[in-house]
């Protein structure tokens, strides 16, 4: 993968000891990168590879979007931290997107507000078929706004580091 696409300058990754029991949706490549290899909606549905769009050679993490009056899917890169997408429309920077699965229609689990002062909100992707908290991708619903976070095992594994005075 070539590193150019991910935002080195904000991703940190703690220790590699932290990251040594990885769960199934998440591989560990070359000591800096993250990819998620499964993910899961709400309902328990597989969003990875529903669609022919790959990043690298991975297959993308698709969800629906909806804003302005306008709904379609959305292909992320699998590489956390890596910004690519393809997506249905453009939609402006700073728009309010409704997050949904694009096999049952339902909407992502809202976790919370993101503690940056953006107005944005963090959106469940589940890392195993269990949806569970501990082992999940949380997701910004405002368009453009790059902050995510991944949690593996209940531990905060890879998070941006502007939120971390240690590590900006």
């Amino acid at each position: 993968m070539p590193k150019e696409y991910i935002d080195t300058d904000n991703l940190s990754i703690p220790g590699k000891a932290s990251v040594s029991a990885l769960s199934p949706g998440l591989q560990w490549q070359d000591d800096v990168l993250i990819i998620v290899t499964q993910a899961f909606g709400p309902k328990g549905d597989n969003l990875v590879g529903i669609s022919d769009v790959t990043f690298n050679g991975y297959p993308a993490v698709t969800i629906g979007v909806r804003a302005r009056g306008k709904e379609g899917l959305v292909h992320i890169s699998p590489f956390h931290g890596d910004k690519r997408k393809v997506s249905f429309t453009e939609i402006e920077q700073g728009t309010r997107c409704e997050l949904f699965c694009p096999v049952s229609g339902e909407p992502l689990d809202m976790l919370g507000p993101v503690d940056d002062g953006s107005g944005a909100d963090y959106y469940a992707i589940y890392l195993t078929p269990g949806l569970s908290d501990g082992q999940m991708v949380a997701v910004s619903n405002i368009w453009g706004h790059y902050h995510s976070r991944i949690v593996d095992n209940f531990d905060l594994i890879s998070y941006w580091a502007t939120h971390e005075p240690d590590f900006g």
